[in-house]
């Protein structure tokens, strides 16, 4: 039988299988500490600087780790070195960071190089037609698909509030894309990213995935892969890196979350809070990027938007996860589950390494507003859907702003 899947969810093999205790939502205080990635080893962290057990500091003796973050490292036995190289193949069911307080990820520097972000892959899952036993009798018709369309560079003056997210995973480095949203806690200084939850969280056989940074307008330029080659970082990520010093996601993406099945897909979002690699104290990502949406929680179940923008960048065959592009379709209601709500449904021929990827819709005065964000598609690409974002996601996003609002 055909299983739904997320359209970007990581395979679980080599990670634990079975649940574990799924009742927490909020992740814990991401470790503020700052790396360079030269000063660490190649796996084992028996060497790298400031490793678990180890108060050295990097090479250039500026970057000492902070006790309480090296004694939260030591807790789960990682070192800097092993960390930062992710040593999944030595991982097992404890190894996985899931529980509230448990999200740990620092900044290592300069990690993230372009060659590095080149080669982040989205592995090859797809949806097919099944899996809608449960389906509540309101599916409309699958669209038709929508030639995705190149977006023209530079990305900034037609998407500013596009980028793409980094992470690493059981089979390594892996991408997905995201939206700068607003933040009512800091007006028109927001460092909040929206996603969704399979970009940051592996849901109920996994917990929290490493090195999460946000890099918006990603290849501003429009570079073929071949140019990326030898292109610089500042013209790979002209707005910086920026790390994921807290996120969240729904305690049901937590709880129900599977790489096959539509399992938790209509609660799969995420919102992260993030720093920028250079370190606190300068512009906002919002003044960097000069625009960030507000978010609709108060969306129809039965969407009434002539059309809606999809946006993202498509890493799967035939694309290769290196530009930015976007469909427009009315969007229609797809049904996985009696007990789930309804998702939102358009024609689209974008492909894996679009999942997160903000879909947005214009009221009658042309203000724009994010409506939901790609989760699953089908095995051949020709439809995208995505959740609709109503009280479990305002939650998750007004706890996030919440625990920023007084710094």
């Amino acid at each position: 039988m055909r299983r739904i899947r997320p359209l970007f969810a990581v395979s679980g093999r080599g990670t634990p299988r079975g649940r574990t205790r799924p009742v927490l939502t909020a992740v814990g205080l991401a470790a503020a500490l700052a790396l360079t990635a030269t000063a660490c080893d190649s796996g084992d962290g028996s060497r790298a600087a400031g490793g678990a057990g180890s108060s050295a500091s990097a090479a250039d003796g500026k970057n000492r780790i902070p006790d309480d973050i090296r004694r939260r490292l030591r807790e789960h036995g990682i070192g800097v070195g092993k960390w930062q190289n992710g040593a999944w193949k030595k991982w097992t069911r404890a190894d996985w960071l899931r529980e509230a307080d448990d999200f740990i990820n620092p900044v290592i520097k300069g990690l993230w190089n372009p060659s590095r972000m080149r080669g982040a892959n989205d592995p090859d899952k797809v949806v097919g037609a099944g899996d809608l036993a449960g389906d509540q009798g309101v599916t409309d018709p699958v669209p038709t698909p929508v030639t995705a369309r190149a977006v023209a560079p530079a990305y900034h003056d037609h998407a500013p509030t596009a980028g793409k997210v980094f992470f690493d995973s059981p089979k390594g480095t892996m991408v997905c894309s995201a939206t700068v949203v607003k933040d009512p806690a800091h007006p028109g200084k927001s460092n909040l990213v929206w996603t969704a939850g399979h970009c940051v969280h592996a849901g109920k056989d996994g917990g929290w995935y490493r090195n999460i940074v946000f890099v918006p307008a990603y290849n501003n330029s429009g570079l073929t892969t071949d140019r990326l080659k030898d292109a610089p970082r500042q013209e790979v990520a002209p707005y910086g890196v920026w790390w994921g010093d807290w996120a969240q996601t729904s305690p049901q993406w937590i709880a129900q979350g599977d790489e096959t099945g539509g399992q938790g897909a209509p609660y799969d979002f995420a919102v992260i809070h993030v720093t920028p690699e250079s370190g606190p104290g300068g512009k906002s990502l919002e003044e960097t990027v000069g625009s960030a949406l507000p978010v609709d929680f108060d969306a129809p179940a039965v969407p009434k938007a002539p059309r809606i923008t999809a946006s993202g960048y498509p890493a799967a065959a035939p694309f290769d996860g290196q530009k930015l592009y976007q469909c427009q379709d009315r969007p229609g209601r797809l049904s996985l589950l009696r007990t789930d709500p309804t998702m939102y449904r358009i024609g689209c021929t974008m492909t894996g390494g679009a999942s997160g990827g903000g879909w947005v819709e214009r009221d009658a005065h042309g203000v724009p507003s994010l409506v939901s964000n790609t989760s699953i598609g089908p095995v051949k690409a020709g439809w995208l859907a995505g959740p609709r974002l109503g009280k479990e996601a305002k939650g998750v996003y007004e706890s996030v702003s919440g625990k920023f609002a007084n710094r």
